[in-house]
């Protein structure tokens, strides 16, 4: 039997269940405690009114943390015109080449001061509006223009001090019917060469041009005045003639005026690269007879596949994906229209024999690249001159990619090249060093339309 040796006591309280002082003060803090709680409603609307409160707060609080974060960056300088010109007329588009400032007009050319926007002179003949223009300069206060009209029509110029001089239309032709429309020019630095992408009824082709620019120097020495009466004579154009007239009458007149001055030379025609269909090679041996020397890749047209072997390729790769052709939908094949190219200073990617002189400062190639082709083809520029023009040329370099290129750039400084796929790989080349500096992808998600140097 369990006996208790202590009789039953109430335990003493301990001291942390003491009462402190500052406990018995607590509504000296918070005075809110020191009255009884709010009836409903209106402990509700009180609730409702401090959410409000603390709703405001808190976009008080991002909105100066954003202003905070504004103040740290940069902020960019606002520049407000110091200087303007008036113009007769609708401006459309304007390039500067030394002092000067070409504007492309709804009714011709105008051409002002840099130093205090004057007009030096102006030239309105065929009554069109000026869409683009390029220029380029010559040296000797001589600059080379290339201009395109609301026609199509490319009209190439060459401007000193004070007066156009008229040299061609490149696209000119007898049937203004048959006549192709530009789609691009490009003038190269220094106005050496010209580029012309002309598209007409079925196909697009491009046209280089080699400028004259050193027997324009010295004839406009020779003759200074030979411009003047044009540029006077353009003024005085009648204002009642349609715009094939006034095109054809000032073709004529610029030939007769102009006869001493020296034309541009056609080098080439690039026209886009054709489908690589079966072949028609009965033997090996026929085939390696089309291959020059093996040197570079071709376009991919010499090989021995039949046309039997591509239908049942295709036959498979169709019973093999059909429900991500059908997802997708087809596309149909069509030849391409536009095409991007640049002119290229002398480097290790041309390959040049050592018989050719190259001045550092000219262009010796051209890259071009057609929308929906894998290669990037390089031509060179120094040709001997043909008198039959060479139509479809074979490039000296072919760059063929993994993936349709969709886009190229040439720095400021000509020395890199840029290549954009459409799988969203971008490869910069050092073309004086003939290597790859670098090659990054972007996302999947994006798609990539231009590239620029900055």
């Amino acid at each position: 039997v369990y006996i208790r040796k202590h009789p039953l006591e109430i335990p003493p309280p301990l001291e942390k269940d003491w009462i402190k002082d500052d406990e018995e003060d607590f509504f000296l803090q918070d005075p809110d405690r020191v009255f009884d709680a709010l009836p409903q409603p209106v402990r509700m609307i009180n609730k409702l009114v401090m959410l409000v409160f603390e709703n405001a707060m808190e976009i008080i609080e991002r909105r100066e943390a954003l202003q905070e974060a504004q103040k740290g960056k940069v902020q960019a300088t606002k520049c407000f015109p110091t200087a303007e010109f008036e113009v007769s007329g609708r401006a459309s588009c304007l390039a500067a080449s030394g002092k000067y400032i070409f504007v492309g007009l709804s009714m011709g050319l105008a051409v002002f001061q840099v130093s205090d926007c004057k007009q030096v002179c102006a030239w309105d003949t065929a009554k069109t509006e000026i869409c683009v223009i390029r220029a380029s300069a010559l040296g000797n206060e001589h600059h080379a223009l290339l201009a395109v009209d609301e026609l199509g029509f490319v009209w190439l110029f060459c401007f000193h001090k004070d007066s156009f001089l008229f040299i061609k239309n490149l696209n000119e032709v007898e049937d203004i019917s048959k006549r192709s429309t530009c789609l691009e020019v490009v003038l190269s630095q220094g106005g050496d060469y010209a580029g012309v992408l002309l598209q007409g009824n079925t196909e697009a082709w491009l046209e280089v041009y080699r400028l004259p620019k050193d027997s324009w120097l010295k004839e406009r020495e020779n003759s200074p005045g030979a411009a003047a009466g044009l540029a006077f004579r353009d003024r005085r154009s009648s204002q009642g003639s349609t715009a094939d007239s006034l095109l054809q009458e000032s073709l004529l007149s610029a030939s007769k005026t102009d006869a001493k001055m020296g034309l541009p030379v056609l080098l080439m025609k690039v026209k886009p690269p054709k489908p690589i269909t079966g072949s028609n090679f009965k033997s090996p041996l026929e085939a390696l007879m089309k291959v020059d020397d093996g040197s570079v890749f071709g376009l991919g047209h010499n090989h021995l596949i039949k046309d039997s072997q591509w239908e049942l390729q295709e036959a498979i790769f169709r019973n093999t994906y059909q429900e991500y052709l059908e997802a997708e939908g087809e596309s149909k094949d069509e030849n391409p229209r536009h095409t991007t190219f640049h002119f290229l200073l002398p480097s290790r990617i041309l390959q040049v024999g050592p018989e050719i002189k190259l001045q550092p400062a000219v262009p010796a190639g051209i890259s071009v690249h057609w929308d929906g082709s894998h290669n990037l083809c390089l031509y060179l520029l120094n040709r001997p001159f043909k008198e039959k023009v060479d139509v479809d040329p074979k490039p000296e370099v072919v760059w063929p990619c993994a993936a349709p290129i969709a886009c190229s750039a040439v720095s400021s400084c000509w020395r890199y090249l840029a290549l954009a796929c459409e799988d969203t790989a971008i490869t910069i080349w050092d073309q004086q060093l003939g290597y790859p500096l670098t090659v990054t992808a972007l996302l999947d998600e994006h798609v990539i339309r231009s590239m620029h140097f900055l």
